[in-house]
């Protein structure tokens, strides 16, 4: 009799999992995620009022010097060697404002002004981005966004060519910076810990090289020479850090020695999986389908919670799954970034729910801010925001 019974029991079992399997065959394991509640989607003109008070909070925050943000000290702050991570941060800042401004399309003079301004700070600072210390590579988060903000204003910016030279001499200096520094692994980090020469470390970060890959598929686009070995290495390299279920890993040795560690998991890649799907799609890699974009984005509307838990702390990564603050206004720019990848008829629906979560953390100075960093956290976190937003205006939007 228990005989009999073991054998019912282990057909059953069979017959469930068999079951589970084909009902599960056409389906991916990246489109298995929550579906998020519904929502009554903003106006049209909530959220484009939304992007000119984020525009003028950008015009009144820029410096003298044309720059945005500065190392001033109002918290508890990160790991930043004197005087390299403060110019990193300075570039990477300036260029995500610039970058803002130039989506925004705002024709009024003063912002064309504030353009103009930057790209005379880039002129005379860009050539100061350089390996921060040999443990310390944030340098590669200003080569990367420089590209990006140098190629807005070139497609965007009436300007004589001279001009044009001057920037196009720049953007082509950063390429071969992220040449020189990319790691063994084919991605880009900002920690090397201590590697030498830093290019030899094995610890790129997913979102950090599909920030850089972004930026360089801008650069050709915009007629940049960018080496085919190095977009190839870096699209390998981000592969390899990817789950059945498309959470990206957070560095190369966490996704190889520890994939189950909390910071691999779905909740903690929210943010950066938006990135890395976009950047692996735009490179043409095939397995990122729109079904794959749809169903992250989607993860991260219904899930947001994980990542506005760990918004306002001043701490990295104290967040559950070690969420970290900066991650927030990022995750959002890239699901923006990822929502333009859609077919054009199939946006509306995003858009509206990425202005829907955005919208509330809007601050009455109408700046937006994630995590406390020195002086440059609500001019980063505005341009994210802002650039995120204008997105979400549809196309039929007048």
């Amino acid at each position: 009799m228990r005989t009999n019974t073991h054998r019912l029991l282990a057909l059953c079992l069979a017959l469930g999992l068999a079951a589970t399997g084909c009902a599960g065959a056409s389906r991916h394991p990246a489109a298995a995620g929550p579906e998020p509640p519904p929502i009554t989607p903003p106006a049209q003109e909530t959220v484009q009022a939304a992007v000119d008070r984020g525009v003028d909070f950008l015009l009144k925050t820029q410096n003298s010097n044309g720059s945005w943000g500065t190392s001033r000290n109002r918290f508890r702050d990160i790991w930043t060697p004197i005087p390299g991570g403060f110019t990193a941060f300075s570039v990477g800042t300036t260029s995500l404002c610039v970058m803002a401004l130039c989506e925004a399309a705002d024709d009024r003079p003063e912002v064309t002004e504030a353009l103009r301004r930057a790209e005379d700070w880039y002129a005379a600072n860009l050539d100061r981005l350089r390996l921060c210390s040999t443990a310390v590579m944030y340098n590669n988060w200003g080569h990367g966004l420089s590209i990006q903000a140098l190629c807005h204003l070139l497609r965007t910016q009436p300007m004589d060519e001279t001009r044009k030279a001057r920037i196009r001499k720049m953007v082509d200096g950063q390429i071969a910076r992220l040449h020189r520094y990319q790691f063994l692994d084919g991605g880009w980090g900002y920690y090397s810990w201590g590697a030498l020469p830093a290019r030899s470390s094995t610890d790129a970060s997913t979102f950090m090289t599909a920030t850089i890959l972004i930026a360089l598929h801008e650069a050709r686009e915009t007629g940049f020479g960018v080496p085919d070995d190095m977009i190839e290495r870096a699209v390998a390299g981000l592969s390899q850090q990817r789950r059945p279920d498309f959470a990206y890993g957070y560095h190369f040795s966490a996704a190889k020695w520890t994939p189950t560690w909390d910071f691999g998991k779905p909740p903690a890649a929210m943010g950066r999986t938006q990135a890395c799907n976009a950047a692996m799609r735009i490179w043409g890699e095939e397995a990122t389908s729109d079904a794959v974009i749809k169903a992250w984005l989607k993860r991260l509307f219904a899930r947001n919670g994980w990542l506005s838990m760990a918004r306002k702390q001043n701490w990295p990564h104290a967040g559950y799954f070690g969420i970290a603050a900066y991650f927030y206004y990022y995750g959002h720019y890239y699901a923006s970034v990822s929502i333009a990848l859609l077919p054009e008829d199939e946006r509306p629906y995003y858009q509206d729910y990425l202005a829907h979560v955005l919208l509330p953390h809007q601050e009455k100075d109408g700046s937006w801010w994630d995590f406390p960093l020195f002086n440059y956290h609500q001019q980063y976190g505005t341009a994210f925001a802002v650039m995120a937003l204008n997105a979400c205006l549809h196309a039929d939007s007048p």
